[in-house]
């Protein structure tokens, strides 16, 4: 097995460029910039009281900014007091507390301005609070009696500190006391026994509180507990009282669940978005409840929703919007359940939607800030200039303040400025600095010049060229010292400059030049890029067996790229190879001598170079020779002799002999039971028993005829079962459980169908086994409709509204009673088609074969259904190059979820289009959108549809052409380019030729005689040239040697040679044949049988056919050389190839899907191009001249 792991090393570049690509343009620090902020401490800070408060403020700018401080609104002046000092070229304070200060002193709210000439940048409010761990106040502790199987809450109440202590329960060696889901630690500190036991019975309940801050521990004083049970308390009663049948001899008293916390029925809980929510339920009761929490009217978060405390807290991390609403938690035993309902909202602090960014402007540009924010409740947004409100700023006449939006129009040196942008509501704001820099610069670029880039072959290349400039220059990327600019699908160029080739290839080797250029002026910059060869592993080490004490040798043979040195690593098991001599190391092989057992494992051969790493793995497996005498292992016989007792309603004790075990232990044994009643002849899995026990308790269901049979088991395999144990009837029972999967799905727009999974034999519990099957509309109606069925498992609901929500539960009982209250679940009626189409629908064409659909989204009360998406119809009306119609092909592509845009691929350049939307749902689609008419851009035209070249003569030859089948535009010029060929197949200087678009012949005169050229071929469009055709041809020699040369197979005596050996052969085959019937051997055939030629294969005997066959042509297909001088057909024609590109659909409507931002995922599909005969060019047509040269 081999891996790659260059990918992966490939991809991180890849993301770490991309973020950069969207990071803000910096301006170079030799530049004049207002003050950036660049770090400071936390909005909420708490400080060690014992140490030195460090409050950060650092910032950058050009000149270098000055600092200043606000303590409570109000001017901090540092100078006057002698414990707070400033640290040189930085704003960032330090308060001596260790030098006499007090932390409690220098609480408040801080903030830092940075300030220079150019503007002023502000800090966040920092607040400073020392954090403070009190002690526990001294409180009398009275002992705790409690009865057994009572509930007991045990408070802890720790002092109020800062931060919040972290709680937990120890005893007097510091020992955690163990918690379970009778007893547990609450979220307040407090210690619950939903019932107690004589076990909890100690005089040492100490609740410690750590506070973590200044890292110190206070603990509470020893509560005691003390549980006394019925008996003890009548011997008490009894012995004082001499009265013994006080409280008779009754057992604890199990109770039903209450509440221990919360109290009441409901309660309410809010929380801020992006926090983690805890909802917390206790119980009392006996037995000991169990907790369920369910979400009223929708589903638990998944991926997000975590239990803790023995299910009794419930975790919601990372919580929303989406998050609100009512959270039930359900305590159950057996003798009922009690519940609580937490009506939980989410609210929001500020959180950016588009925060303020950086604006660098030339003189008399325009720009805008944009400052846009999100919470519950909404934030309101306020701008300052310079740390001031802009009310009352100075006045700048190229801005305009609107709401989030700051406006800039023809800006001067003096709209420089550092604007905050303060969202704010009730649970918290956002401040964001954002500098307007008014500079007029010539570009620059910053990337190194003659930076060299090394690349793998295939992966993606990442060429930078990081610049600057005001106004913002533009960016372009040239290959070769005069090559013209990239284009195209092959390159992608980002804003930061940077330029990618997706798939690099060897022919991307290269000089790249990057160009900036404004309106100040231009600079060029050059980059170097390599691609290498991929590193392969070309022999792997392969899985090997060795007997102890011999030798074993894996090899890794590797190719790789000249120019990289690799280097070669072996692993054991994913570790370093033992320190052993035995381990030998090779230059491509691994070898292990004298191998023991320890070196049974996983061995790696890794090669890495600078660029790339694979690597390849093989097992080495260790075996002892064969045992002598050998050892017979197998199956152990099956039990016997199985004997049921202590039968009891819900159990009964199994018993049995083991047989023989063969050699190999008995590991473990199987049961398996048999319902003679439900299901007779079925054996079903048990349990299974470690192989030493021979006795085990089993569990039955009520209403179930048992039979039971055992199973041995060692190393060999599975005994036979053993002969079934005698059969043992339980009695009847109300049905334990429900029925699952419980769904309401409507099949039309006036009914609902509610389904479940029924409920198996045995699962019945008695005889008599049906559902009642209830449901009610949500938030409609208070009662719940009820019908009983039996032996079906749907129900249908008929005259319901359109896709409204209903309540819906199914709860089994059979003849002796109902199953426990089922839970409830949601589903709704039928849906019906959508009523309105979108609206609004707009088309943005990206380039010639992609544009981009927006549409509004419907109402969801008209889509009368689940919302599936939108599918979007289009087609092609017209090309604009022919003006003729073609048959309709209408083109769908779906979009998921409640999207509001797509892109249609594979479109036709130049082209007339037209499309619709509609909505779909579970029914189906709903009405069009009007249809909406786009057009296509020109593209570059296809190759032309074929080259002809004819009436060669000594210095001229004339080709004629097709127009392109796709033209994709308005065509403007052919291209023609030719150039000589020797007989060595070396090139000549390369002339071209622009041909004008309405020609389709051409004479080229002044040719050399007898001379081969080769002529490349391609239309031209405004945007580009095509791709082109090759064609090859010969002018002819001087006309009095052509006359000379005649064609061979025209002759007489040639025809009449040809006829004279054909006989000679027919006459030879009818002597062999006579000879080989009269059984002789003849010489030729002597030497063949004795040596026999392994080319030929032999007829097969089995079916009478011959062995492989190949003809000429096809072996010459196989072994055709690909070289420059490969020649065209014999009719000098080229076809044109197939370019038909076939629709990638970015959605789901033929064979793929667009993500959110457009991005393609799925197949590309469609027809397959057909492949060129030896890349388009062509083989050399047989003539007399070549014939006749054959023979010199």
């Amino acid at each position: 097995m081999m891996k790659k792991k260059s990918v992966s090393a490939r991809k991180a570049s890849l993301v770490l460029f991309l973020c950069q690509m969207i990071s803000a343009l910096d301006v170079p620090l030799d530049l004049s910039q207002p003050p950036t902020i660049t770090q400071q401490s936390p909005k909420d800070y708490i400080v060690d009281p014992r140490e030195n408060i460090v409050i950060q403020c650092e910032a950058k700018g050009k000149p270098p900014p000055s600092f200043s401080w606000t303590r409570n609104g109000t001017h901090f002046d540092i100078d006057k007091d002698a414990q707070v000092t400033m640290k040189p070229n930085s704003g960032t304070l330090v308060i001596n507390i260790m030098n006499g200060g007090k932390a409690e002193a220098y609480e408040g709210v801080y903030q830092c301005t940075a300030r220079n000439e150019r503007g002023a940048a502000v800090s966040n409010n920092i607040v400073i609070r020392p954090s403070r761990s009190p002690l526990w106040t001294k409180e009398k502790l009275e002992p705790n009696h409690v009865r057994e199987g009572d509930s007991l809450v045990l408070h802890c109440r720790p002092p109020v500190g800062l931060p919040p202590p972290i709680i937990f329960w120890m005893d007097n060696a510091f020992q955690r006391l163990p918690q379970s889901e009778r007893v547990s630690q609450g979220l307040n500190g407090d210690l619950y026994f939903s019932n107690v036991q004589p076990e909890d019975t100690r005089e040492d309940y100490i609740c410690y509180a750590r506070f973590n801050h200044t890292q110190t521990i206070q603990q509470k004083q020893p509560i005691s507990v003390k549980v006394f049970s019925m008996d003890s308390l009548n011997d008490t009663i009894a012995a004082n009282l001499s009265d013994t049948d006080i409280f008779g001899a009754k057992p604890v008293t199990e109770r039903q669940p209450v509440l221990l916390t919360p109290t009441g029925s409901t309660s309410t809980k809010v929380e801020l978005r992006g926090n983690v929510l805890l909802l917390e339920c206790i119980a009392a009761g006996l037995p000991t409840p169990v907790i369920r929490w369910i979400k009223e009217g929708g589903e638990l978060p998944a991926n997000r929703t975590f239990f803790e405390n023995f299910k009794k807290t419930l975790k919601i991390i990372d919580v929303s919007e989406a998050d609100s609403g009512n959270y039930k938690c359900i305590a159950r035993n057996r003798l009922g359940s009690a519940h609580h309902v937490i009506s939980v909202t989410v609210k929001a602090a500020p959180y950016w939607i588009t925060a303020p960014r950086n604006l660098v402007l030339s003189p008399g540009e325009d720009g805008t800030l944009i400052c846009r924010a999100n919470g519950n409740p909404k934030p309101d947004i306020s701008w300052l200039a310079n740390g001031v409100p802009i009310a009352i700023a100075p006045e700048d006449p190229s801005r305009k303040v609107d709401g989030d939006t700051i406006i800039f129009s023809h800006v001067q040196e003096r709209s420089s400025a550092v604007y905050q942008c303060n969202a704010s509501n009730e649970y918290g704001y956002l401040l964001a600095n954002a500098f307007v820099n008014v500079l007029a610069e010539p570009p620059r670029i910053l990337t190194p010049a003659n930076k060299l880039y090394q690349v793998i072959a295939d992966s993606p290349a990442l060429l930078d060229c990081a610049y600057f400039g005001s106004p913002k220059p533009e960016i372009e990327w040239f290959k070769g010292v005069k090559g013209s600019i990239l284009r195209g699908n092959e390159y992608v160029f980002h804003d930061n400059g940077t330029l990618e080739i997706p798939v690099a290839q060897k022919d991307s080797t290269g000089t790249y030049t990057c160009v900036a250029r404004n309106e100040l002026g231009k600079i060029q910059n050059e980059v170097h890029l390599e691609v290498k060869d991929p590193t392969m592993i070309i022999k792997q080490p392969e899985y090997k067996v060795i007997q102890r004490y011999g030798q074993a040798s894996f090899e890794c043979v590797i190719k790789h790229d000249s120019t990289l040195l690799p280097t070669i690593i072996w692993l054991k098991d994913n570790a370093e190879l033992p320190d052993d001599e035995r381990f030998l190391v090779g230059k491509d092989n691994l070898t292990i001598m004298n191998v023991t057992d320890k070196d049974d494992g996983t061995y790696t051969c890794i090669v890495n170079t600078t660029l790339d790493s694979v690597s390849a793995s093989a097992v080495l497996t260790v075996v002892a020779a064969p045992p002598t005498p050998a050892i017979i292992y197998a199956r152990p016989n099956p039990p016997f002799d199985l004997e049921l007792t202590g039968q009891l309603e819900r159990s009964v004790e199994l018993s049995w002999i083991p047989g023989d075990e063969n050699n190999s232990p008995i590991t473990n044994f199987v049961i398996e039971y048999e319902d003679g009643l439900h299901e007779p002849g079925v054996w079903h899995y048990q349990t299974e028993v470690p192989g030493t026990q021979t006795t085990v308790q089993l569990k039955l269901s009520p209403y179930v005829n048992y039979s039971f049979r055992v199973i041995a088991v060692n190393e060999i395999g599975r005994s036979q079962p053993s002969e079934p144990s005698e059969q043992y009837l339980t009695k009847s029972a109300n049905p334990d459980e429900n029925p699952s999967n419980v769904q309401g799905i409507g099949s039309e727009p006036d009914n609902l169908v509610i389904t479940w999974e029924s409920l198996k034999g045995f699962q019945s519990n008695g005889p008599g086994l049906q559902y009642k099957v209830s449901w009610r509309q949500k938030d409609v109606d208070d009662e719940w409709t009820s019908v009983i069925v039996a032996n079906v498992s749907k129900y249908i609901v008929s005259g319901t509204p359109t896709f409204v929500p209903y309540e819906i539960k199914v709860q089994a009982l059979n003849d002796l009673g109902y199953a426990p209250e089922p839970s409830e679940v949601i589903g709704h009626s039928g849906e019906d088609l959508p009523m309105v189409a979108p609206g609004n629908v707009q088309v943005h064409v990206i380039n010639s074969t992609l544009a981009k659909v927006h549409w509004d989204t419907v109402p969801l009360k008209t889509v009368r259904g689940h919302l599936q998406g939108y599918k979007v119809y289009y087609w092609k009306v017209q090309s604009l190059s022919r003006r003729s119609r073609r048959h309709v092909e209408k083109k769908i592509l779906t979009f998921r979820g409640n999207k509001t845009f797509g892109m249609l691929p594979g479109l036709e350049p130049y082209s007339s289009y037209k499309l619709n939307v509609r909505v779909v749902n579970g029914k189906g689609e709903g009405p069009a959108s009007p249809d909406k008419l786009f057009k296509t851009p020109e593209g570059v035209p296809s190759s032309p549809s074929f080259l002809r070249i004819t009436n060669p003569t000594l210095d001229s030859l004339t080709l004629e052409w097709g127009s392109p089948t796709h033209p994709n535009g308005v065509l403007t010029s052919y291209i023609l380019k030719f150039q000589p060929i020797n007989n060595t197949h070396e090139l000549g200087p390369l002339v071209e030729i622009r041909i004008p678009a309405n020609e389709s012949s051409l004479i080229l005169k002044n040719l050399n005689y007898s001379t081969r050229y080769k002529f490349y071929f391609n239309a031209q469009t405004s945007v580009g040239s095509g791709s082109q055709i090759t064609e090859e041809a010969i002018t002819i020699m001087d006309e009095a040697m052509a006359s000379r040369q005649v064609d061979i197979a025209t002759q007489g005596w040639f025809i009449g040679l040809m006829c004279a050996v054909a006989l000679l052969i027919l006459i030879l085959l009818i002597v062999c044949f006579i000879r080989r019937n009269k059984g002789g051997k003849y010489p030729v055939k002597e030497k063949e049988d004795a040596h026999a030629d392994p080319e030929i294969q032999p007829m097969k005997e089995d079916d009478g056919t011959f062995g492989e066959y190949r003809s000429l042509e096809s072996d010459a297909e196989d072994h055709k050389p690909l070289k420059k001088g490969s020649r065209t057909p014999s009719d000098r024609t080229v076809k044109k190839e197939d370019s038909d590109d076939s629709l990638v659909d970015y959605g789901e409507g033929v064979n793929g899907q667009f993500n959110e931002d457009g991005s393609f995922i799925g197949q590309y599909s469609g027809k397959k191009e057909k492949e060129p005969a030896e890349g388009n060019e062509s083989s050399e047509a047989p003539s007399p001249v070549n014939a006749m040269n054959s023979f010199v």
